[in-house]
């Protein structure tokens, strides 16, 4: 290998690498960001009792329904529910997005598509487009996919834990991972 294709074959790793820390250090305030603003906006803004169930009582449903399908995502992830955002671990099961940033934005997408408004989902889809735009044509599709589905956003799901997951999912046009 010359000395010229050596420095630029350097050059160009060096240059993939500060991208890809580059893009962590994006990720990791993302976390930083939503971990600490879920706190402040849960005790200012949700008003409604938690659900009051854990994780255990979550997977004792029937192996078909929305509660252990809940209950195993949480088991998965190693997560307990969140007191009164329990909600919004019902729409990671039932729509198949999982836990990582990118994922976590493009969940907000979906739910903006399906009809959602609050403050917090504003901030999530501005702050995590501007910090991450490389996801765009993730998330415009994940929104889109929301446009697409009946409205699911405004339901009670501690009311609708014992529903087969397959018979929710067809009920709002929700199809994972498509």
């Amino acid at each position: 290998m010359s000395t010229k294709t050596t420095s630029h074959f350097f050059y160009l790793s060096t240059l993939y690498f500060k991208v890809l820390s580059l893009s962590t250090i994006r990720k990791r305030l993302i976390v930083w960001l939503f971990d600490h603003s879920q706190k402040i906006y849960t005790q200012l803004f949700k008003n409604h009792k938690s659900w009051g169930l854990s994780k255990k009582d979550l997977l004792l449903y029937p192996s078909k329904s929305l509660g252990k399908h809940l209950g195993e995502f949480l088991d998965k992830y190693g997560f307990e529910l969140i007191p009164k955002v329990e909600r919004h671990d019902a729409y990671h099961t039932l729509t198949g997005f999982g836990i990582n940033v990118e994922d976590e934005i493009a969940l907000q997408y979906l739910c903006f598509g399906n009809g959602k408004r609050s403050l917090y989902l504003y901030g999530a889809i501005l702050l995590g487009t501007c910090i991450l735009p490389d996801y765009l044509p993730y998330y415009l599709k994940s929104f889109r996919k929301g446009r697409k589905a009946y409205s699911f956003h405004q339901y009670d799901y501690r009311t609708l834990l014992h529903i087969p997951i397959k018979d929710l999912r067809n009920m709002f046009l929700i199809h994972p991972n498509s």
